[in-house]
């Protein structure tokens, strides 16, 4: 079954470029994006999930899709490796409509494609995204809500508590490489408690913490909407056992595998 999404009703692509990069801890990465384009993207907050387009290495400019449809997938298989950039999926971090720039936040993994352009990537370097709308979509029965990921969700769930209303009654599980990647600014309703948790070299697959941590939670009473992405194995255990264990409705349930360990997306 595919999962829930809320896209918005007119989309296009749009062509952008880098504007600067900061670090806030040393396994990620924000990348500023801008450009007069981005008068086209219409930001819905929460896990707005847009493809982001950007150059391999060795390629002149960026060659984005002319079609602003899902038919653009074709469009760029069409294409030779030589010309076709990379497609990766990312939350847009934040949004700043009056200045007409985007933040995109990279977990860095190693080095992957993204990995590799978001430690890279100078003011001027070109780069494109694509609108794909929203995943996080809390239905009005819950009481409250569980969120959780490991790094390469922490963007979507920090960007989720940052437009939470006030009134978010929340458990977060976030699973991040080291102890140094635990940030103490982030924004979130009073109702939110949010726990860290850091591997700190430790032999362990990614997401098995946060995923060990939940199973011996003694989550709050009522009926509550879950929210988990990150790797393959965090997503569908969380889920598995929400409604082996809790006996959960699997639609109150929406997870994402965003990776898997020792895999990487195709080109």
């Amino acid at each position: 079954m595919l999962p829930k999404t809320r896209t918005p009703e007119s989309r296009r692509m749009i062509t952008l470029e880098v504007r600067g990069s900061t670090k806030p801890t040393p396994a990620f990465s924000v990348i500023t994006l801008g450009g007069p384009e981005l008068e086209h993207l219409k930001p819905m907050g929460f896990d707005q999930t847009v493809r982001l387009f950007f150059p391999r290495e060795g390629q002149e400019g960026l060659r984005m899709p002319r079609l602003s449809s899902e038919a653009w997938m074709a469009e760029l298989l069409l294409l030779p490796k030589s010309r076709r950039p990379w497609v990766r999926n990312f939350t847009i971090r934040r949004a700043r409509p009056e200045l007409g720039e985007v933040d995109i936040e990279f977990a860095l993994h190693g080095d992957t494609p993204a990995s590799t352009w978001a430690r890279r990537a100078r003011p001027g370097d070109p780069a494109g995204i694509f609108d794909m709308g929203l995943t996080y979509l809390p239905p009005a029965h819950a009481e409250w809500q569980l969120l959780a990921g490991d790094e390469s969700a922490v963007p979507a769930i920090l960007a989720i508590l940052e437009h939470a209303p006030a009134s978010l009654m929340a458990e977060v599980f976030l699973e991040v490489p080291g102890a140094d990647d635990i940030r103490t600014d982030i924004t979130a309703p009073d109702g939110v408690r949010v726990r860290w948790l850091a591997r700190d070299g430790a032999d362990a697959l990614p997401g098995s913490l946060a995923l060990d941590a939940i199973k011996e939670s003694a989550l709050r009473p009522g009926r509550f909407y879950t929210w988990v992405a990150g790797e393959a194995a965090l997503a569908t255990g969380v889920r598995r056992h929400l409604v082996r264990d809790r006996g959960v409705p699997k639609p109150d349930i929406a997870f994402f595998g965003y990776w898997r360990h020792g895999r990487s997306s195709p080109g």
